[in-house]
């Protein structure tokens, strides 16, 4: 049985973007627990500890103090800098009930069609999946060691880890490798050196009728 990390949360008794705020500058981040047809309780969590438990790669968790149940952390919200976390949805779970969550696509390897003069561009950069709380990875690798020019891998082309379901279409592109896209500045200095003459020409004109 998978030892599950333990993180102490507390009531959360008022809400709002302004109490959330003074919230996360006491060193505290809110929280909601739902799911399995029970209520939705608010919470607060010790900010150093749910980003420590992230970090640590922990989605199936034990909650303990303002309530006592396993949970899965389903959906996180970070800062714009991505280095702080500023809410957290937990959903309780069973230990082999399957979940559904968005996890992101990560690419590993260097694409030989970049030395024919192709540019990685990644189309899919978050993937749902369907797992059970203990078995869902934080990730899913795309390897593009073989990607040459103007090929692509599509979803269909991906190794879910054993436990783990796609809940994408199999022909959704993940990432290509194509011909860089070209900036033409013709119509933009067309526009910069014609447009007075253009305007005057029209004013010319009315005046003489």
């Amino acid at each position: 049985m998978v030892e599950l990390l333990t993180l102490n949360v507390e009531p959360r008794e008022t809400v709002g973007k302004r109490r959330n705020r003074r919230l996360r500058e006491s060193g505290k981040t809110p929280a909601v627990l739902y799911g399995h047809k029970k209520e939705v309780v608010n919470l607060a969590i010790a900010t150093d500890l749910i980003q420590a438990a992230l970090r640590h790669g922990s989605r199936f968790v034990k909650l303990s103090g303002a309530v006592s149940e396993r949970a899965f952390i389903k959906e996180v919200q970070w800062n714009t800098w991505g280095d702080v976390v500023l809410h957290v949805d937990f959903t309780r779970v069973s230990e082999h009930e399957h979940v559904q969550l968005s996890v992101p696509v990560v690419l590993r390897g260097e694409a030989p069609g970049l030395k024919d003069g192709g540019v990685i561009k990644q189309h899919l950069h978050k993937i749902e999946i369907e797992a059970e709380p203990t078995t869902a990875p934080e990730h899913i690798v795309a390897g593009i060691n073989e990607l040459e020019f103007g090929q692509q891998i599509r979803v269909a082309d991906l190794v879910a880890p054993e436990g783990v379901k796609f809940l994408v279409e199999p022909e959704t592109i993940v990432v290509e490798c194509a011909a860089p896209v070209e900036v033409e500045e013709t119509e933009a200095e067309e526009v910069e050196g014609a447009e007075p003459e253009v305007i005057g020409r029209k004013k010319e004109e009315g005046a003489e009728e």
